[in-house]
């Protein structure tokens, strides 16, 4: 019988660092990289936070020079990365450092694509178009969801199309990465409940991805596992630094496993919504999620049910579809505890948009050709993304 060849890569960044007290690594680590003058990556909210000063006092100290390009929007844009560009080469930069969560540090991933390689960020949409490694670069995160720290996802907004480019490219994958929970403190609930439910549906969309190995189930597991038990704590009591540290743990055992096994249709779809309407991803996903492994179900009923049981769900005695259907509602029970709207249309009203449903086919056209959906686990056609659209609403 002829064997079928298939060879599975495992990205991850060089260094880690996760831990109370991790980011007083960072000038060290800068230097150690043979930088002396970064760029550092980030936005007005964790600028006005404190958090910023607390880098560039740590920065000081080590006599390190440095740039802020603080610009960085929700769902960051071309614009914002030109503008990155150039602040990179007025300051005569030699190496980033991104600081934040997802936005900041895909924002300093395309900066660093374009010092590298030239043209425009819009050069490198899809798979490893860059042909030159990226400036010496650290990526410091403040929030526990979008595993940007340390993956190959780079995800910026075209503001003439209104879409979201994915950018999947093994040389964005930051050189170190760092997560201290000492950061993540003064998050506010809900934004620990969006960036925690991304990082849940990274998980689970790993788990049932088409290319999952025993490498990636593992750390899904584990992920899924962790934030079920930690997230209502960390939304609850935004200073209790277990719950804080383990989340660390969770989003980046999240990204671990989406890194190398991809995702599905719920960031295909998710990822419209930001693009057209500046909804925040986290909450896109949150809503989407159930409503797509609903459809996805029948291709995976096993591996629905391990998510039942990783969810803390007792399962004994329960047929599979049982289970995998329990699963679903461990899901909607965990977003609704930590405060998801419960469909688009209340999503919208939160953030002052109004979400149409004469939108839908033009976010169905483009979430059929986000990269996501390529390892969806089950085929999904044009109808079936525009009917989960309008349920989700």
């Amino acid at each position: 019988m002829a064997v079928i060849e298939q060879v599975y890569g495992f990205f991850i960044p060089s260094v880690t660092l996760i831990g109370i007290g991790a980011s007083k690594e960072i000038p060290a680590r800068i230097k150690a990289l043979g930088a002396q003058n970064p760029l550092l990556v980030t936005d007005k909210g964790i600028t006005a936070a404190g958090i910023t000063k607390t880098i560039t006092d740590l920065l000081d100290a080590a006599g390190l020079a440095y740039a802020i390009y603080d610009e960085t929007v929700p769902n960051p844009t071309d614009t914002n990365v030109a503008d990155g560009v150039q602040a990179y080469k007025d300051a005569h930069c030699d190496s980033l450092i991104s600081l934040g969560g997802g936005s900041s540090h895909d924002c300093g991933k395309g900066v660093g694509l374009v010092i590298a390689n030239g043209g425009t960020i819009h050069d490198f949409e899809g798979l490893d178009k860059a042909t030159n490694p990226l400036p010496p670069y650290l990526a410091v995160n403040t929030t526990a969801g979008t595993a940007s720290e340390m993956t190959r996802f780079c995800i910026i907004t075209d503001t003439s199309r209104k879409i979201k480019m994915a950018i999947v490219d093994w040389r964005v994958t930051p050189d170190i990465a760092i997560d201290d929970p000492k950061l993540m403190m003064g998050m506010p609930p809900g934004l620990t409940a969006a960036t925690g439910m991304d990082a849940l549906t990274h998980a689970i969309e790993a788990y049932v991805s088409t290319i999952a190995t025993p490498m990636t189930d593992c750390c899904a597991q584990k992920a899924i596992e962790l934030i079920a038990q930690y997230l209502p704590k960390a939304v609850a009591n935004g200073q209790d630094i277990k719950a804080r540290d383990k989340m660390c743990y969770a989003q980046y055992l999240a990204g671990m496993a989406f890194n190398n096994a991809s995702l599905g249709h719920v960031h295909a779809m998710a990822h419209q919504l930001g693009g057209f309407y500046d909804l925040p991803h986290g909450e896109c996903n949150a809503i989407l999620l159930p409503h797509v492994e609903r459809f996805n179900l029948i291709s995976n009923i096993d591996r629905f049910a391990d998510i039942a049981m990783f969810m803390g769900v007792n399962i004994e005695g329960l047929s599979q579809r049982d289970a995998a259907e329990l699963a679903l509602e461990a899901i909607v029970q965990l977003s609704s505890d930590v405060g998801i709207p419960k469909g688009l249309i209340e999503l919208g009203k939160r953030y002052g948009k109004e979400i149409k449903e004469e939108d839908i086919p033009i976010m169905t056209a483009n979430a059929q050709k986000d990269a996501c959906g390529l390892t969806n686990p089950r085929c999904m056609k044009a109808e079936d993304v525009a009917a989960i659209y309008k349920t989700a609403l």
